[in-house]
């Protein structure tokens, strides 16, 4: 049974997340239902992530089982059209045959995401469900000196949701970059995998810095008292971003004859 990567843009604005549930629309249901309109089958689609509602992507992954080998833009251009159809916040970027021990979500080695802070007097219209705001310009210089105090291998249960159902709060900070962008401030954040809420709380902790109400130290002492309670308040899900979904490389041999007529898309 043939096995497609699909890497996925979608606006978290009005959905309940990722993952299929009864209160409200979802990014899988969504893709569910637009392959079943494709297809005719009733399949899976597996994520990488369970981004939260209210959380966007610009990078997301998933994999879906077909009974039938399809070229790559048949089922770009397919599922597009049936996600159009029901007026759903979600593309398909990309469409790629992938190996069948391929798994979205446990071949990850390695995820990147973006916060975006808006810090100006009046607020955002146009982006209003898409960035943080803060009438206060930030720090940013202060932020990123304070976030590379979280870079590197700790226990961030300061920064872990109470719901968080990962088995241990230790985690490898890859990259923690503030940085400034026009009228917005940049958070990029890659571990291999985060806790619930990590790349929130952490933003809400170095949103403090920037205000100027929070030192790095004290930031430092967050981290050590591996206590949710020490820690700053969650950012909204608004300014987050899934941006991409890091796999070692995929044999070539896995793709011959799989996708012939495709548009080059991976």
């Amino acid at each position: 049974m043939p096995r497609y990567k699909l890497t996925i843009e979608y606006d978290g604005t009005g959905l309940v997340g990722w993952q299929r549930q009864d209160n409200g629309p979802s990014v899988q249901a969504h893709l569910e239902e637009a392959v079943r309109r494709l297809s005719g089958e009733e399949r899976e689609v597996v994520g990488a992530g369970r981004t939260d509602s209210g959380v966007h992507a610009t990078g997301q992954v998933g994999h879906v089982d077909l009974n039938r080998e399809w070229r790559t833009d048949q089922i770009r251009d397919g599922l597009n059209f049936w996600l159009r159809d029901a007026a759903a916040p979600v593309v398909v970027l990309s469409a790629a045959p992938v190996p069948d021990d391929f798994h979205a979500r446990f071949s990850a080695i390695g995820r990147r995401y973006l916060f975006r802070i808006v810090d100006r007097r009046p607020p955002p219209v146009l982006e209003r469900d898409r960035v943080m705001w803060t009438p206060r310009r930030l720090d940013v210089g202060a932020m990123h000196a304070a976030a590379q105090l979280l870079i590197g291998r700790h226990d961030f249960s300061t920064f872990r949701a109470a719901e968080c159902q990962a088995s241990s709060p230790v985690k490898t900070l890859d990259r923690l970059d503030v940085l400034r962008v026009g009228d917005e401030v940049h958070v990029l954040a890659a571990a291999r995998s985060f806790l619930h809420h990590q790349v929130r709380n952490m933003v809400g902790t170095l949103r403090l810095v920037g205000d100027g109400r929070w030192t790095a130290d004290r930031v430092a002492r967050a981290l050590a008292a591996c206590d949710r309670r020490q820690g700053g308040p969650t950012a909204p899900p608004s300014g987050l971003y899934l941006t991409g979904v890091v796999y070692p490389p995929l044999n070539p041999a896995a793709d011959s004859g799989r996708d012939a007529g495709a548009s080059g898309h991976q």
